[in-house]
């Protein structure tokens, strides 16, 4: 195995332990007394749909690339990065809802956690948006000397990731942390 893709499975593992603990503690902390819950904006289904149809274009962008169409690869890594950021946008949504709703950070219960876990992820997906735009300015600008695609594969990799720990965590709050 590539040294760089070890290190992703070894940082994606304590991302799993990350947000395993923090779930656990809002199962935890949903037995206090005074324990509010909280209903998901609808916005929130909307970002769900751009991460999945993202995790697939990411796909197509490393077929592309392993194929050697660098054309198809600049289009299917382009589509890519605006979904994710579309995702960061109508996550932002949701919060500004949330917001709107006089759900605070500083309220007790669902709220904080739900601030917490959501934007610990949203943070995770804006590093995956500035690899990608690191990714797409190189099929634009950059010379390709050596057809490698282990950068593209982790890329690849953890965008994948990023997308099924956000349906873990958006199930999570629907099933458990619903009223």
């Amino acid at each position: 195995m590539h040294p760089h893709k070890f290190t992703l499975w070894v940082a994606m593992g304590s991302l799993i332990m990350m947000f395993a603990g923090l779930t656990s503690a809002f199962i935890v902390k949903s037995n206090q007394v005074g324990w509010k819950s909280v209903t998901l904006p609808s916005v929130f289904w909307l970002s769900t749909v751009a991460i999945v149809l993202s995790s697939g274009t990411v796909y197509l962008a490393l077929r592309s690339f392993r194929e050697r169409e660098m054309a198809r690869y600049r289009l299917w890594m382009g589509v890519t990065l605006v979904l994710g950021i579309l995702f960061v946008a109508f996550q932002w949504n949701g919060f500004m809802a949330l917001w709107a709703q006089q759900i605070t950070f500083r309220g007790s219960g669902a709220g904080q956690f739900l601030y917490v876990i959501f934007g610990l992820h949203a943070l995770h997906v804006i590093g995956g948006v500035v690899v990608l735009s690191v990714l797409l300015a190189k099929a634009f600008f950059g010379r390709i000397k050596i057809y490698s695609s282990i950068p593209v594969e982790i890329a690849a990799t953890y965008w994948h990731f990023v997308d099924l720990l956000w349906i873990y965590l958006l199930l999570f709050f629907l099933l458990i942390g619903g009223n």
